[in-house]
């Protein structure tokens, strides 16, 4: 099969105009071509910065224009996230993502998450970090310190996103996303979806994502989680089948790619993040935030994951490579041997 960058709008608009088990079943025939069923890959996100962003994005608890009863709490120090970061392997996450809530970091700021990275890719596991917009050369030195992935959402369609966002353009985080190829970094983007847009908006950042030069490695499809005292915190419920449809054709379009079943899962039934895997998810958070928003706990998820048969993917040799080799990672959690153990990864993925 061609992978192809050409999709027009309505091409994906016929996708999800499908009935849904169509829909499914070749989302789920193109995940097995190009993935190993039944695995999925599992991530930990720690907030590294919280709160007092300047940015105005109306569903994030951390802006600091929004009551939400948000403590900001500063960059934290190195052997505070090493030590998250060693409980997130032991638990069984293979890639550690930082989250920091800027809209772009400072120099000084930098130099530190830049040892952060270091230290993190040392344990052996894949780094990723979201921090906000990056100039070319920030995003070099990232790459320099051993940064494996940015994270860097571009939220929702080109037509809604003004609705979301005043504070910075679309063309903002395209420039993000081309400094971070430039740099030789893989990217993770996606977007939210629930956030009262219309459908012709979850086909529109579907057409955007699918248009990049390049598809994302990863791809986070995630459900909003309202917060109170953001401009969204009343907005009403997206039809779960209009999620799955979201997963189902980011499969399709974008087979290669990790899809990753992000924000939104601590209000998801066992049976739904089922389907959502089914429709071609194979990538989650594990542990117990999305930066300030609840996540299913890991004794949840691998209690899941035993009754779905699903095993952890095992990080690439060669994305660990400043650290130890992957058969030195934590044994895979949610197996039938492993259901009750112990370890708990605290993090804070986000839909940053």
């Amino acid at each position: 099969m061609t992978i192809r960058h050409d999709w027009t709008r309505a091409e994906i608009q016929a996708l999800f105009d499908r009935p849904l088990l169509d829909l499914v079943f070749e989302a789920q025939g193109l995940h097995r071509r190009y993935h190993t069923p039944n695995t999925v890959q599992v991530s930990t996100l720690l907030s590294i910065k919280t709160g007092a962003c300047p940015e105005d994005c109306a569903y994030c608890p951390q802006s600091v224009r929004y009551d939400t009863g948000l403590d900001a709490e500063d960059l934290l120090e190195l052997q505070t996230v090493t030590a998250r970061a060693q409980a997130a392997k032991d638990a069984g996450a293979t890639r550690f993502c930082m989250g920091a809530a800027y809209r772009s970091p400072k120099a000084k700021d930098l130099a530190k998450v830049a040892a952060l990275v270091r230290a993190v890719k040392g344990l052996g596991l894949e780094t990723c970090a979201t921090l906000g917009m990056l100039t070319p050369d920030q995003a070099v030195a990232l790459k320099e310190a051993g940064l494996d992935y940015y994270n860097h959402n571009l939220d929702t369609s080109p037509e809604y996103y003004e609705k979301i966002i005043t504070t910075r353009t679309y063309q903002d985080r395209l420039d993000t996303l081309e400094a971070v190829r430039a740099a030789g970094m893989k990217v993770c983007c996606g977007g939210i979806v629930g956030m009262g847009e219309g459908a012709e908006d979850r086909v529109g950042l579907l057409h955007a994502l699918v248009t990049l030069p390049e598809h994302p490695e990863s791809v986070p499809i995630n459900l909003l989680v309202r917060v109170e005292g953001t401009p969204l915190a009343d907005t009403a419920d997206l039809d779960p089948f209009e999620f799955v449809r979201a997963i189902a054709v980011a499969r399709i379009l974008m087979p290669r790619s990790h899809v990753r079943l992000s924000a939104g899962r601590s209000g998801m039934s066992d049976e739904l993040q089922a389907l959502c895997f089914l429709a071609g998810a194979n990538s989650i958070f594990y542990g117990e935030k999305l930066l300030t928003t609840g996540n299913p706990d890991t004794a949840r998820d691998r209690a899941l994951f035993a009754r779905l048969g699903i095993t952890p993917e095992a990080p690439p040799a060669a994305d660990v490579a400043h650290g130890t080799a992957a058969q030195d990672t934590a044994a895979p959690i949610g197996t039938a041997a492993t259901p009750d153990a112990a370890h708990i990864a605290t993090g804070a993925p986000a839909a940053a």
